[in-house]
């Protein structure tokens, strides 16, 4: 049930940043932001389940491997699509119109 709440949300993230971007740049930039999402998703995931084999024994700790895998990729994800979408105010005035805070 957890791994397919995160292909979810991956769904719902790939469609928030493609509208975002074609709204603001176009077509060609929407489609960049599903590759680059697309590609954090994969290569995440992937270096995600190597750590998980590491750190995890076969039986998992009430859930198995990749859906651990999974949601320390989404974590991992969060911060940093915080970190880059995130814009900066230096004079303390609101962000422009259709920025993310």
């Amino acid at each position: 049930m957890i791994p397919l709440l995160i292909f979810y949300l991956h769904i719902i993230a790939l469609a928030a940043g493609f509208t975002r971007r074609w709204q603001d740049e176009g077509v060609p930039e929407g489609l960049l932001a599903v590759f680059f999402i697309a590609l954090i998703f994969f290569v995440g995931w992937s270096m995600a389940s190597f750590i998980m084999k590491i750190v995890m024994p076969a039986e998992g700790w009430g859930l198995d491997r990749d859906a651990a895998s999974l949601l320390l990729l989404t974590v991992a994800e969060g911060i940093f699509y915080y970190f880059y979408l995130k814009t900066d105010a230096p004079d303390g005035s609101p962000p422009p119109s259709g920025t993310l805070p």
